[in-house]
């Protein structure tokens, strides 16, 4: 004679399911045909992402003023249309991780060390935040200081009264 099957029970709280004298348990439940929603398929980022979102958190710390080596800023002026958000960021994407590589002009008077370190927790924060991708490291390039802009000239003082 052969026992009756025990019937499978669900433990509350989570998808396990369990025979009442524990002696068994069965596969996790899955919704449909292939498991959970967000499991199925894949989700591919393009470096062109990673590379906007990184120039945007660099120029939003204080002390940058601009991204991107002299001649590429002064092709953008030349071509105001074709002026490129992502200037200044070079980014390699892997299919966990990144590496991101950024030129940057700083404000005269501004700490060079200080804006730099800023930099890299802002661009870590909202590539990670916003990808999920673990940013294995930022290199920063400081190709310029501006200067202030003195729009009028300073005129030497008389020595005659």
């Amino acid at each position: 004679m052969t026992e009756p099957m025990a019937q499978a029970v669900r433990t509350p709280g989570t998808d396990e399911f369990r025979t009442p004298a524990d002696s068994t348990t069965l596969e996790p439940a899955r919704s449909g045909p292939g498991g959970a929603p967000a499991t199925r398929g894949r989700t591919t980022i393009a470096g062109g992402v990673v590379e906007k979102i990184a120039a945007l958190a660099a120029r939003e710390v204080p002390g940058v003023n601009a991204m991107g080596s002299g001649l590429a800023r002064t092709l953008g002026a030349i071509r105001p249309g074709r002026a490129s958000v992502t200037r200044g960021v070079k980014v390699e994407v892997g299919e966990r991780q990144t590496a991101i590589d950024l030129e940057i002009v700083v404000e005269y008077g501004v700490s060079i060390t200080e804006v730099a370190a800023e930099i890299r927790l802002h661009v870590i924060a909202a590539v990670e935040r916003m990808t999920e991708l673990e940013v294995v490291e930022v290199n920063i390039a400081v190709s310029d200081v501006h200067l202030p802009d003195r729009s009028e000239p300073e005129l030497p003082e008389s020595r005659l009264q």
